[in-house]
C-alpha cells in the first residue's frame, strides 16, 4: 500500500533572459509512490531537483502542477495541516537545523508544544520532560543533555538531536535530506545505523536523500534517480545498482567507491 504518491508533479521558477521570461523547470513531470515501511532512495548530483521535491512532498513548496498525497490526503489540500504530524524532516546541516538559544528539553519538545499534543499525561512541565527523556534514549543520548545547548555537542550528538525532534509527533513518513553527508564517515555509519534501528522500531517510511549511490544502496529498499529534474530510473535496489539501465545512472555508480564492508557498516 502507498503511502505517498506523487502523480505528475512539476515546479518551475520564471526567469528573465534579456526583454523575455521563460519557465526554469526544477522538477519536472515526476511520478513516484512511497510504500509504507519502505526506504525510497533517492539519488542525482546536485541541482537535480531532489529536495525540491522532499520539500514539495513535505508542503515546504507548491508543485506548480500535479498532485501529492500522503496517507491518502492531498499536500496542499484542505487538510494539509493535519499531516503535519504525519511527516517529519531531518535536514543535512545539524547545525542550522538547531535554535543555538534554545536548550535541548525545548528543542525536542517544542513540536508537542506547538500541535498541543499530549505528552503522557499532558504538556505539562513533568510530562513534557518524560517525553524528552524518552525520545533522547531512543536515539542513543543521555538525559543529561536536557539542559544543554546546541553549542555543546558535536556534529554526531547534533544530528541525534535533530531525529529526536522529528519523532516526537510520532510520525508515520521521514524525508532525511543528505543527514550524513556533513558528518565524518565514522560517525555518519553510526547515524545510519540508528536510522535502520529506529525505522524497525517504529514502523517508519523513509524518503533518503544522497548523491551517493553506495550509501543510498546499503539503506534503502527501492531508489529513484533524477536527472536535470526528471525521474529516469526506479527499481529494487540491489537491480538497480548490479544492473542499471540509464548511462547516467551508470556514471553516478562509478563515481563513488563501494562502502567499506567493515564493522562501521553493519550488515544489510
Amino acid at each position: 500500500m502507498a503511502l505517498v504518491e506523487v502523480q505528475s508533479v512539476s515546479r518551475n521558477y520564471p526567469r528573465r533572459i534579456g526583454l523575455s521570461q521563460e519557465d526554469r523547470f526544477v522538477v519536472k513531470d515526476v511520478s513516484l509512490t512511497i510504500a509504507a515501511g519502505e526506504t525510497l532512495g533517492l539519488v542525482g548530483e546536485s541541482g537535480s531537483g531532489k529536495s525540491t521535491l522532499a520539500k514539495m512532498i513535505l508542503g515546504l513548496v507548491a508543485p506548480t502542477s500535479g498532485v501529492i498525497r500522503v496517507a491518502g490526503v492531498e499536500v496542499g489540500g484542505n487538510r494539509t495541516q493535519g499531516l503535519r504530524r504525519q511527516m517529519q524532516p531531518v535536514f543535512q546541516d545539524p547545525s542550522a537545523a538547531l535554535n543555538p538559544r534554545m536548550k535541548v528539553l525545548e528543542i525536542v519538545t517544542e513540536p508537542l508544544v506547538i500541535h498541543g499534543c499530549e505528552a503522557g499525561a499532558g504538556t505539562s512541565r513533568t510530562a513534557l520532560l518524560r517525553a524528552a527523556k524518552e525520545l533522547l534514549s531512543s536515539v542513543g543520548l543521555d538525559e543529561s543533555a536536557l539542559g544543554r545547548y546546541p553549542h555543546e555537542f558535536s556534529g554526531g550528538q547534533k544530528q541525534r538531536i535533530n531525529i529526536a525532534r522529528a519523532l516526537a509527533l510520532k510520525p508515520k513518513f521521514v524525508v532525511l535530506d543528505e543527514p550524513v553527508s556533513a558528518l565524518d564517515v565514522s560517525v555518519g555509519a553510526q547515524i545510519v545505523n540508528l536510522l535502520r534501528m529506529l525505522q524497525r522500531d517504529h514502523g517508519l517510511t523513509y524518503l533518503f536523500i544522497s548523491h551517493s549511490m553506495p550509501l543510498v544502496r546499503y539503506l534503502s529498499t527501492r531508489i529513484a534517480v533524477m536527472e536535470h529534474g526528471r525521474l529516469i530510473e526506479v527499481g529494487e535496489s540491489e537491480e538497480l545498482c548490479k544492473n542499471p539501465r540509464e548511462s547516467y545512472t551508470q556514471k553516478l555508480l562509478a563515481a563513488t567507491p563501494e562502502l567499506a564492508g567493515n564493522e562501521l557498516w553493519g550488515s544489510r
